[in-house]
């Protein structure tokens, strides 16, 4: 459930089963997160927020709501590229390279670029889409490459190389850029 407040603008409330409290957090998108019992409803939300304002004020460096609209926007604007794009072009280099995945999705991690699980699914960060195409294509052909090797093994990285000649420089051009939206 999303609440809003005028002071802390859109504030996650995530309901918890197991949660015998109320505990407040930013989540990654730099909002402020509550963590509650399931039972708590937004009038009950609202009102623990209102109890414990200077606190938050005080613990938790919260951005501005301006900001995460911004950021909103923006992410929106990722996701519909990327969706035009990635799942495309993660076709091509698997039929190109003779790779079998079951699915693909699209996240926006803060910290990866992208995953490969072992059911075959390749997730693909939508920050990909701010990044140069060579690099974005090393990213997709070292998560086709881990259907094959699970680890980052001198096998894999054989496999990676044997696709993406440039990968060295590829791996470390992309260092310099965050895959957070």
């Amino acid at each position: 459930m999303i609440i809003s407040d005028d002071e802390f603008g859109e504030v996650v409330v995530r309901k918890n089963p197991l949660s015998t409290g109320v505990k407040f957090s930013i989540s990654t998108s730099g909002r402020l997160q509550m963590s509650a019992p399931k039972f708590t409803t937004a009038f009950l939300a609202k009102r623990f927020i209102k109890q414990n304002r200077e606190l938050i004020r005080e613990k938790l460096p919260i951005k501005d709501p301006s900001s995460q609209r911004a950021r909103d926007a923006k992410k929106k604007i990722l996701m519909k590229k990327a969706k035009e794009y990635l799942p495309y072009r993660l076709e091509y280099y698997a039929k190109r390279f003779g790779y079998t995945y079951e699915k693909i999705r699209l996240s926006h991690a803060n910290t990866r670029w992208g995953s490969c699980s072992s059911t075959r699914t390749i997730s693909l960060n939508i920050g990909l889409m701010q990044v140069p195409e060579p690099l974005r294509d090393y990213v997709i052909i070292h998560e086709l490459a881990h259907l094959n090797h699970m680890d980052h093994s001198s096998a894999f990285w054989s496999e990676v190389g044997s696709h993406d000649p440039k990968f060295k420089e590829h791996r470390r051009k992309l260092k310099s850029y965050s895959p957070g939206v």
